[in-house]
């Protein structure tokens, strides 16, 4: 397994270096050498992956000239009992912090605030920044994006919650009663350093 993850992460970078070289070539030979190299990778992720030729090419281009990571955003709220809020995931009816793909046009902050919204029906003040991830330095399964999960505290303005449109159910846990984790969305090493952070055991920010 450790040498298929090593292989797809070789081969997203072969894409990315393709695709730089097919936006800045002014040769036309070099564009047919990009190009060629950019099939190839994608037939390795395909390979990899076992998902389509089809869907690797529909879903992985950037098309903007220079290929970087994804970012996805976790928030991080607990109530006065030390409970961590999660949201069970409609995707695999596992549970996440609430949070998702940051959008372009908001900051962090509004990102946090409306994905906690969105997700779990609680209204949040974001606040500080606890961590931002390589996702390929943690336990997570591999997928077809190399992303940067950052990690925020956010206090919540209420303790109304529900469910919104991606999630099954919502609800708060003790550290030691976690529900199974959506381990796409977080780890339980991830979980745990939000209650050390909670608990005061950590105080600066984490970066991989």
């Amino acid at each position: 397994m450790k040498e298929q993850n090593e292989l797809l992460l070789l081969a997203k970078r072969i894409q990315a270096i393709a695709e730089s070289g097919i936006h800045y070539t002014e040769s036309d030979y070099d564009l047919d050498r990009y190009g060629n190299l950019e099939e190839i990778a994608t037939r390795m992720i395909s390979l990899i992956t076992h998902l389509s030729h089809d869907t690797v090419r529909m879903v992985t281009p950037e098309n903007n000239g220079y290929r970087t990571p994804k970012v996805d955003l976790r928030c991080v709220i607990f109530n006065d009992k030390h409970e961590i809020l999660m949201v069970q995931e409609r995707v695999d009816s596992c549970w996440s912090l609430p949070g998702g793909w940051c959008d372009i046009g908001f900051t962090p902050t509004e990102i946090a605030e409306k994905e906690a919204f969105e997700e779990a029906g609680i209204r949040v003040k974001a606040g500080r920044l606890l961590a931002i991830f390589d996702k390929r330095c943690h336990d997570h399964p591999e997928d077809l994006f190399y992303t940067y999960k950052i990690f925020m505290e956010c206090v919540a303005e209420d303790d109304r919650v529900s469910t919104g449109m991606e999630t099954l159910d919502v609800g708060f846990f003790a550290q030691d009663k976690l529900p199974p984790l959506s381990t796409p969305r977080n780890t339980r090493d991830q979980v745990d350093k939000m209650f050390d952070f909670h608990f005061g055991r950590l105080s600066w920010p984490i970066v991989d």
